[in-house]
């Protein structure tokens, strides 16, 4: 694990849990899986706070837990799903998007707690959506649980592991720890609930208090609530599914602006402009990508996450699942899987010939997406002239100095200096193919190549650098204006509670001016610097997935 990785692992962990949780995660991030007693000497907290900073890493799978043969437990940080928590916003919009604001809600309540069960999980997202209706309005159950249902359908919700009923004999000692399994078929299995009732909005604090004095009493009188029907049934996101739907957007994105206008003119010159004239199309022009996009709709749920191609899917089974506004025929369904399948960057492939043509898309997308994220790396880094090397040297391989002026018309100093530039950066690379064995400078062959994987980690270990010192900006920030947010937020309180109770409008006038204009100023400058921030980090994490993608379907080729 690199320093930048530990780094961004350990602000994370405070920014989200705490100073506490953050000792104990950076301590098994520093030294690899341990047991507790050396946790305990090692953070220098007591072990009841380890105990506790254990239970909330493993609530939220940043860390496993494993029986030593011996009897002891050691645990182990998830350093990369430690990583995921930069992409939570990201989960959360596209829940959004799919599903809705009971979809948002849902994921977010799942990311929030860990795992959750699925009626405290609907209870809580009926409540929060019943607070921002109109007084009157509440959201039913039903509603909520039907988008649960939907998410789990489609896999962005599955089941946690749970402890296996097995009868045990009354003089065995119990296992150290539990082993929790579950059968892939239960995983993303929703229990048969009727769940029946409405959001409730918040209480008053009288209320409140009224309601925790009550359910103390009933704890001390030993009084339990009614245990909930799906009670040890308890749901996680999949987070591995949202990865493969973002995957499949990029892929998506790729094939339109690679393939959409090309198949326009293919299908104008190979059926004629009289069918097919190019001014007025009787086709939408994304038809390319509408396609895939619909294959992989088809077999979002069937393929396998580290498959390297989907599902085989037959041509009259894509051509009756393509959305209805498209109104396209069969044979030019049949052109445009040809012309896609033709393609050298293989986004299609053909597998047979059953069904009209059974074809499946290539999900080992690197190498489609990878080569712009370089060439727009090269091109802030160095300038456009080092940017114009780089793609020469990717689609040359390999080149000596010489032939890089010839290629890319630049003169021979500048040009040997963006190299050298370049190679420091490890963005390129030297080779050396000496004529003889004594390796002489006369006698030697200087090429300089792409590695690639070398500056996809080097890209990648920039951008959790990046994320890191965006994640401390941010900090920084807003240490520096403690005592003014502090103060708005008071006012705030005051301006709520008055609005509650029927205030006149100049008393709300007089609250609100206890905020000066050059601090009103101040607070607008820091939200505008936030959000830049904000959307900087995702942006940086767009790039940090694509990276991270890459990698991997790289080191999964044969």
């Amino acid at each position: 694990m690199t320093q930048a990785e530990l780094r961004l692992c350990s602000l994370l962990l405070q920014e989200h849990f705490g100073e506490i949780v953050e000792k104990v995660g950076n301590s098994l991030l520093r030294t690899g899986p341990r047991p507790l007693r050396l946790m305990v000497g090692d953070t220098g907290l007591l072990a009841d706070q380890v105990k506790k900073a254990l239970c909330v890493l493993i609530q939220h799978n940043l860390v496993r837990y494993e029986v030593q043969p011996r009897g002891s437990v050691e645990y182990e940080a998830r350093s990369e799903r430690i990583l995921r928590i930069l992409r939570y916003p990201r989960y959360i919009y596209t829940a959004k998007t799919l599903y809705g604001d009971p979809g948002e809600l849902l994921v977010e309540e799942l990311l929030l707690h860990g795992h959750l069960s699925m009626s405290r999980a609907v209870a809580r997202v009926a409540d929060r959506l019943t607070e921002t209706m109109e007084d009157g309005k509440t959201m039913d159950y039903s509603e909520v649980s039907s988008t649960f249902v939907r998410l789990a359908d489609t896999h962005f919700i599955q089941r946690c592991p749970m402890v296996p009923e097995s009868p045990r004999s009354a003089k065995a000692p119990p296992p150290p720890a539990p082993a929790l399994v579950i059968a892939e078929k239960d995983m993303y299995t929703v229990p048969r609930l009727s769940l029946v009732g409405k959001g409730k909005r918040r209480h008053s604090c009288d209320e409140e208090e009224e309601v925790e004095h009550k359910a103390k009493r009933q704890k001390q009188e030993g009084g339990t609530s009614e245990t909930p029907p799906d009670d040890g049934i308890y749901w996680q996101v999949n987070l591995e599914r949202f990865h493969q739907h973002f995957r499949d957007q990029a892929l998506v994105s790729a094939v339109a602006s690679r393939m959409d206008q090309v198949c326009g003119s293919h299908l104008h010159s190979h059926f004629g402009a009289e069918l097919f004239p190019l001014q007025f199309p009787v086709f939408p022009i994304q038809t390319s990508s509408e396609v895939v996009r619909t294959m992989l709709r088809m077999s979002e749920v069937t393929t396998a996450s580290g498959a390297s191609h989907t599902q085989p899917l037959s041509s009259n089974e894509i051509f009756r699942s393509l959305p209805v506004g498209y109104n396209i025929g069969k044979q030019v369904l049949d052109q445009y899987l040809a012309l896609l399948a033709d393609d050298p960057l293989e986004f299609v492939g053909k597998s047979g010939d059953s069904g009209g043509g059974t074809y499946t898309v290539s999900i080992l997308w690197g190498n489609l997406v990878f080569p712009g994220q370089k060439h727009s790396q090269a091109l802030e880094l160095f300038g456009s002239r080092c940017a114009r090397i780089f793609r020469l040297l990717l689609r040359k391989k390999h080149l000596e100095q010489k032939q890089v002026e010839d290629f890319a018309m630049i003169p021979a100093k500048e040009a040997k200096d963006m190299l050298y530039r370049m190679l420091s950066e490890n963005l390129v690379s030297l080779q050396e193919i000496p004529k003889t064995p004594d390796h002489a400078p006369s006698r030697t062959f200087y090429l300089y190549t792409v590695n690639v994987m070398a500056a996809a980690r080097m890209l990648l270990h920039r951008c959790y650098k990046s994320a890191a010192n965006l994640m401390e900006r941010r900090q920084h920030e807003m240490r520096e204006n403690k005592r003014l947010l502090e103060k708005s937020q008071r006012v705030e309180a005051i301006l709520a509670s008055m609005q509650a109770t029927g205030a006149e409008a100049a008393q709300l006038h007089e609250v609100e001016e206890m905020i000066t204009g050059p601090e009103r100023q101040q607070l607008e400058t820091l939200k505008r610097n936030v959000n830049k921030i904000d959307a900087s980090e995702n942006q940086v994490d767009e790039t940090i997935f694509v990276l991270e993608s890459f990698i991997e379907s790289t080191m999964k080729r044969p």
